[in-house]
């Protein structure tokens, strides 16, 4: 007879980063990732998640915080009880997704139907160009200039300017997104708009500061202006509306697919349009997202190719597309 509350466990992983990624706060080598395990009789369902210091975590403090669920999980907690008991972050990110995992396998129904969702479908992702010299920004530009849609990473200073046009340059034909992660100011706010718009860019994401971006709302934005960092779980979104014309949904910052999915329809009713982002992780953290990016409009779920390796039964990615899991890797 299967025990009818499943077991918890927890693992910090590290994967290298092939080269480094960077963007307006710093630089990365590897991905220190956290994995939530649930295990139920012969079932096994994972959760990985990227504690993010910008909001206070750590990736010890996010491990504890999981494993400290474990005897609530035990005694009977499960996936919707979640979402009271944990604060919306990246331990209950990888406890959620861990749930629906086992949830799907236990049933063996896909998550997609658990969800009642159509099947996923393959999708048109972003890759990122780190933050550099314009002339280093270039080549790597350069080096995917077949892909469909490059993200740009911004916030440099008084060199954004080139940047974006020696990526342009270097990238005719592909489709431009920037990520300023929160590295523009309110006086550099128009003229750094004003250049991405000449260069065609169809999307910024997080120009301003959180906290720090009513400039936003006081101006008219040549081009679509993408909240990150602005929000988070459900009860940001209302805040945004007018500042901003999109919303980055990142399951670490939601708190996990259950949180994420009530977003979308949240954010469709207040008109954002939708883009589904990610942290640098492996394939696991990439899996539910996928489920997310269904309504997206800009999809950027490209985390395990900035890796120097992924998971065995990793997401497979060819050219510009990245299909939906199998069942070896999630849901």
């Amino acid at each position: 007879m299967q025990p009818r509350s499943p077991s918890l466990s927890v693992q910090i992983e590290r994967w290298p980063i092939a080269g480094a990624f960077t963007i307006s706060r710093g630089v990365k080598t590897e991905a220190a990732v956290v994995v939530a395990e649930l295990a139920c009789g012969p079932h096994r369902g994972c959760g990985e998640c990227v504690p993010y210091a910008r909001y206070g975590e750590t990736v010890e403090g996010v491990a504890a915080a999981i494993a400290a669920l474990a005897p609530a999980i035990a005694q009977g907690l499960d996936r919707l009880a979640l979402q009271s008991a944990m604060p919306p972050g990246a331990a209950r990110n990888a406890i959620d997704c861990a749930f629906w995992d086992l949830e799907a396998k236990r049933a063996g129904r896909p998550a997609h139907e658990l969800a009642g969702l159509p099947p996923p479908k393959p999708l048109t992702t972003a890759y990122t160009i780190s933050l550099a010299a314009p002339e280093a920004m270039a080549a790597a530009a350069a080096k995917a200039s077949r892909r469909a849609l490059l993200k740009v990473k911004l916030g440099g200073g008084a060199d954004d300017a080139a940047r974006i046009l020696a990526v342009r340059q270097a990238a005719p034909r592909a489709e431009l997104i920037v990520d300023a992660n929160e590295g523009w100011s309110a006086g550099d706010l128009a003229r750094n708009l004003a250049a991405c718009a000449q260069a065609g860019v169809t999307l910024v994401e997080q120009p301003l500061p959180s906290g720090h971006d009513d400039a936003l709302a006081r101006m008219t934005r040549p081009l679509p202006v993408c909240a990150d960092e602005s929000v988070h779980a459900m009860s940001s979104l209302a805040a945004l509306v007018g500042k901003y014309d999109a919303v980055n949904i990142k399951l670490d910052k939601a708190g996990g697919l259950t949180e994420a999915l009530a977003m979308v329809e949240e954010a469709d009713r207040l008109g954002f349009e939708l883009m589904a982002g990610c942290m640098v992780a492996t394939s696991l953290a990439m899996a539910p997202a996928t489920l997310v990016a269904q309504r997206a409009r800009v999809v950027d779920l490209d985390g395990p190719l900035l890796l120097a390796r992924d998971r065995t039964d990793g997401l497979r990615y060819e050219k510009s597309l990245v299909f939906p899991p199998t069942p070896a890797l999630w849901g």
